[in-house]
């Protein structure tokens, strides 16, 4: 009985459409996933019953065991996934029905490339779900009721995927969902019994419930006798994938599961799998992808894995069972200790989830490690992929923070290029002799760090620096301060020191130097008053005229412009201005007398210093005013 009175067409959102274009085009040659997709979202509504059954035993409605069925119909050219799980509301079908409709939908599609290729990884990240039915469909019918509701609260979705929906409410004797797929007239093979239960095989074999379809039958009934009645057979092997022997479990058999859990399309990274017993006792299956997801930076979008007890469903995106610089991590945990119905709240203040917790970072890092060690191709594709991610690590973590700094890779000035494949390992055993720190420079791009003046003297002596120019770097070294006995130190803050490397007349002709050329040192302090604490000789420069160098204690300028860039405030603060007796401009510089040329000069050294790392000119226009000024004196005085 339909009530056409609660019946209404919908248009899809602009964004939705575009993506449901892209599903099928970017997705077609790799079709048979849709299944898989149905089928998986089949099995989230049965696990989703079961946990919240856990407190209504009548959300069971006496309708026997949960199930998925596939159904297919040739006169009609139809094939119907139905499962009896927790089913939908009709509010529910306007609000949830697949991923693909969320919030995050236009910043996914802001995410898109052009490039097919690429554009084909980002939307199996995205999670296509119930809309992967149009690769193969024409037309897609749904009906659901959620269980609890009266047979009354029914609802029937239906489209053609090409701009609008209809919805109306109908009754449905049955909790649970059921999707029929009206099939393209070059789809019609998925409607042979044989085909299905070959893509059930490969894809959703795992799928810890039984996925059932019409045994076939293959005799004719004697005359006289009436046909058998049809009989569903389970064609999948329907038990938990992470509770069977590891030796038991092919190559395959992972791989595949990684991509229901996840709703990768891609094969993952790397993987553990590990079962513990005694004091505690859980299984635990984790991944890493390969690609970081399109939604790793979105602050709303809950990362973390699947939390099953004694193989129940609980809740997906567990957060406290991994930490947060691990959010890319996918998989399940088992656990036989915890009571069914833990809640979020709960998991905030149990022994149990912390020990899991650490016990699961470990494995990732020790998988991590492995993989540094025995695949460094593969691991370089993980860091290029989730690199920003580990270095919010030390902060997070402090117990593994020596483990964490191992696994960096970074630039540096031993390497051309902005690719980080620089270890801590290598860079200490490249050390000088006499060297004792590991030395850095934090800047806003590869190029502002690798030809920032402050490198010269390193250069000049052929020590390494590394050059950290991600945004979360400065996060990292507040935190990571030492490696393996060497202290962590900015090139860019304090007074220089090289220690052993250090050229000891070099220091006492800087000493005379700046006794020598006080009262320069003296005027440009006037001039510049309160731009600058002090004015000094430079022990860093070797090229370029001056730099700026801020307190040891002092946050950083480049740190200061990273808080100003999301919007924060930071604290002021007045630079040592460091200038190379040597270069010409500074020898220029001194011959002026004190007056309006002396005071333009100065002030544009002040600028360029600003410039030269990076930094943002507080009143751009007096600067180009007094440099047009200079230039058209020197022009008018002939050089």
């Amino acid at each position: 009985m339909t009530v056409d009175a609660h019946k209404e067409t919908l248009e899809f959102k602009a964004e939705v459409s575009q993506v449901l274009d892209l599903v099928i085009r970017s997705l077609y040659s790799n079709k048979e996933i849709f299944l898989r997709e149905l089928v998986s979202n089949a099995s989230d509504a049965a696990e989703k019953l079961r946990f919240e059954a856990l407190t209504d035993e009548g959300l069971y409605e006496n309708a026997g065991d949960l199930r998925i069925r596939i159904e297919v119909d040739k006169d009609a050219g139809t094939l119907t996934v139905t499962d009896n799980g927790i089913g939908m509301s009709r509010a529910e079908v306007v609000d949830t029905i697949g991923s693909i409709a969320s919030s995050g939908t236009r910043r996914f599609l802001e995410n898109l490339t052009g490039d097919q290729a690429k554009d084909s990884r980002l939307i199996g990240q995205f999670g296509v779900g119930f809309y992967s039915a149009f690769i193969v469909a024409d037309r897609v019918t749904l009906t659901s009721r959620r269980a609890g509701l009266a047979p009354e609260h029914g609802v029937r979705w239906e489209s053609d995927g090409r701009g609008a929906y209809t919805l109306e409410t109908l009754e449905r004797a049955e909790r649970g969902t059921s999707v029929t797929l009206h099939l393209k007239e070059d789809e019609k093979e998925l409607l042979e019994p044989w085909r299905l239960r070959t893509i059930v095989g490969k894809f959703s074999d795992h799928i810890a419930l039984p996925v059932e379809m019409l045994k076939e039958t293959y005799e004719e009934p004697k005359e006289g006798e009436e046909a058998p009645a049809p009989e569903w057979e389970q064609v999948n092997r329907g038990t938990a994938l992470w509770m069977r022997n590891k030796a038991d479990i092919t190559e395959a058999e992972y791989q595949d599961f990684y991509k229901h859990v996840s709703h990768d399309f891609e094969e993952p990274l790397a993987y553990v799998h590990n079962r513990v017993e005694g004091a505690s006792e859980y299984v635990s299956l984790l991944y890493v992808p390969k690609r970081a997801p399109w939604d790793l930076w979105d602050r709303d979008q809950k990362h973390g894995v699947k939390l099953f007890v004694r193989r129940v469903f609980i809740m997906d995106e567990a957060d406290r069972l991994m930490p947060h610089y691990l959010r890319f991590v996918k998989g399940v945990v088992d656990s036989d200790d915890l009571p069914l119905n833990v809640s979020r709240e709960i998991l905030q203040h149990n022994k149990k989830i912390d020990t899991i917790r650490q016990a699961n970072t470990k494995r990732v890092l020790g998988l991590l490690e492995a993989l540094a060690e025995g695949e460094p191709e593969k691991y370089q594709t993980f860091w290029d992929a989730f690199g920003k991610v580990m270095k919010e690590g030390p902060a997070e973590d402090h117990a593994n923070t020596e483990r964490l700094a191992g696994l960096m890779r970074f630039s540096s000035t031993a390497a051309e290029g902005t690719e980080q494949t620089q270890t801590l390992d290598g860079y200490i055993e490249r050390m000088k002799e006499g060297q004792d720190k590991v030395y850095y420079i934090t800047a806003d791009s590869p190029a502002a760090a690798r030809h920032s003046p402050h490198l010269e003297v390193f250069g000049k002596k052929g020590v390494e620096v590394l050059l950290l120019s991600d945004r979360v770097d400065e996060w990292l070294v507040s935190h990571l301060t030492e490696y393996k006995g060497k202290h962590l130190q900015s090139v860019t803050k304090g007074d220089l020191d090289l220690g052993a490397l250090a050229d000891q007349e070099e220091k006492e002709q800087k000493e005379k130097a700046a006794e020598a050329h006080a009262s320069l040192l003296t005027r440009l302090k006037t001039t510049l008053a309160e731009r600058v604490s002090e004015v000094k000789v430079s022990t860093r420069l070797v090229d370029s005229p001056a730099c700026l160098v801020v307190g040891a204690y002092d946050m950083s300028a480049n740190l200061a412009r990273v808080l100003k860039a999301v919007g924060q405030d930071a604290p002021k603060t007045q630079p040592t201005l460091e200038v190379n007796l040597d270069h010409p401009l500074v020898k220029r510089l001194e011959a002026e007398s004190v007056g309006s040329r002396f005071d333009d000069l100065a002030l544009v050294l002040f600028d360029q210093a600003q410039l030269a790392e990076g930094g943002q000119l507080d009143d751009p226009a007096a600067f180009v005013g007094r440099l047009n000024k200079l230039m058209l004196g020197m022009m008018l005085a002939g050089g």
